[in-house]
């Protein structure tokens, strides 16, 4: 895997370069989360650090680090409100001076650009995903995604797809896999007082295997391939725990009670919504699932459960080929295949406890290897450098 800090000239950074992030919302995901954490490693490493976007939580986040916050309405794909974001980009770059503008998604990447352009700032992106592509407008609606002068890819799947379906020269694109806040997500950071008080909440019985799957409630993230799944397991003595937001999705998340009931799972299945303590919810499984059928782009749930030492499976595409060592630290099944998913959680869970150690020790190393939050700033911030070039 090559990233960022193989190509980087490892320079210093000069004490007034500034870069401005753009991205729609700071609400919550993972382009919310990297951008937030270049954004405190630049202003810990004394870069001067904008974000602007239309707001969100996360802006408590940056300001109490003493990060500034451009509120900005960059989440619009009206074409007058993006002609008009910018402009008032432009003003911004040549107020205070901004060297590179980062974006990191669509509609803040073409007001952005035009932004940059016309004020003579470098214009970096991060491809976050492959994007729907189904038509020609669709296609160059993405497209500004691939315009950057490096292209920042969060997988060596994402660089590939930048590079065939854009023809962007691989000379221009840099791979820097999302990270993982290892201090965070740490065995050894998780009193059982949390895990208890998520058990209780979650009514889950003493001593039974726990299967996991987390992540928002939408068809492609397979929760009903695990159901299928827990089906031909055939087992009674587990409980499965589907745990994520529907988002508004109440169709999608009623349509999984019924799959529950009609394969008479309910003793079974459970799903609990959002969870505000992942890691203590990662210390409660015996098995982690990320049972995406379209593939992920980087695969953060397997990233953060190896970092927590557990068991991972997880579809064998995208990403997931990536954070996930098949046969060492998880297993990769074939994307939607309920018979295949079983299996692979049927060998998780007869793991005896010498095997299941050794498995955790080298996924957690793994992780700590090629996944971390730091790695991920320095190889960004090496980017950077990279464009500013010497002097």
């Amino acid at each position: 895997m090559q990233t960022a800090a193989d190509s980087g000239n490892g320079g210093k950074p000069q004490a007034m370069r500034r870069v401005l992030q753009v991205l729609p919302a700071l609400v919550t995901g993972g382009v919310e989360r990297g951008a937030v954490d270049i954004a405190l490693a630049l202003k810990a490493a004394g870069w001067g650090s904008l974000v602007a976007s239309s707001g969100g939580p996360m802006v408590n986040e940056l300001e109490r680090a003493g990060v500034e916050h451009i509120t900005l309405p960059l989440q619009s794909k009206n074409p007058l409100q993006m002609y008009a974001n910018s402009n008032a980009l432009a003003v911004l770059i040549d107020d205070r001076k901004i060297d590179i503008v980062h974006a990191r998604s669509r509609a803040p990447a073409w007001s952005a650009l035009r932004a940059a352009r016309r004020m003579g700032a470098h214009f970096l992106t991060t491809f976050h995903a492959t994007y729907n592509a189904q038509n020609f407008f669709k296609r160059r609606y993405n497209s500004v995604m691939a315009r950057g002068e490096r292209v920042i890819a969060i997988s060596d799947f994402i660089a590939r797809h930048v590079q065939d379906r854009y023809g962007v020269d691989p000379a221009r694109i840099r791979t820097v896999p999302r990270g993982v806040d290892v201090a965070i997500f740490d065995p050894g950071a998780v009193p059982a007082a949390r895990m208890i008080a998520l058990a209780t909440a979650w009514r889950l019985p003493d001593g039974m295997p726990i299967i996991m799957l987390p992540g928002r409630l939408t068809r492609w993230k397979g929760q009903g391939v695990l159901i299928d799944a827990l089906a031909e397991l055939g087992r009674s003595d587990v409980r499965c725990l589907i745990v994520g937001s529907d988002q508004g999705r109440s169709g999608y998340h009623a349509e999984l009670e019924a799959q529950v009931a009609a394969r008479n799972l309910g003793g079974i299945v459970h799903i609990v919504g959002h969870c505000r303590d992942m890691p203590a919810a990662y210390m409660l499984a015996d098995v982690v699932v990320s049972g995406s059928t379209n593939p992920e782009a980087f695969g953060r749930v397997a990233a953060e459960a190896q970092a927590m030492g557990r068991p991972v499976v997880a579809t064998d595409h995208g990403g997931s080929r990536e954070t996930v060592v098949a046969g060492e630290t998880g297993w990769l099944v074939r994307p939607g295949s309920a018979a295949d998913l079983a299996q692979a959680i049927r060998e998780a869970l007869g793991l005896n406890a010498r095997s299941r150690t050794i498995m955790a020790a080298k996924a957690r190393a793994h992780v700590l290897a090629y996944f971390t939050v730091a790695r991920m700033q320095a190889d960004t911030l090496a980017v950077y450098r990279e464009v500013l070039g010497p002097g």
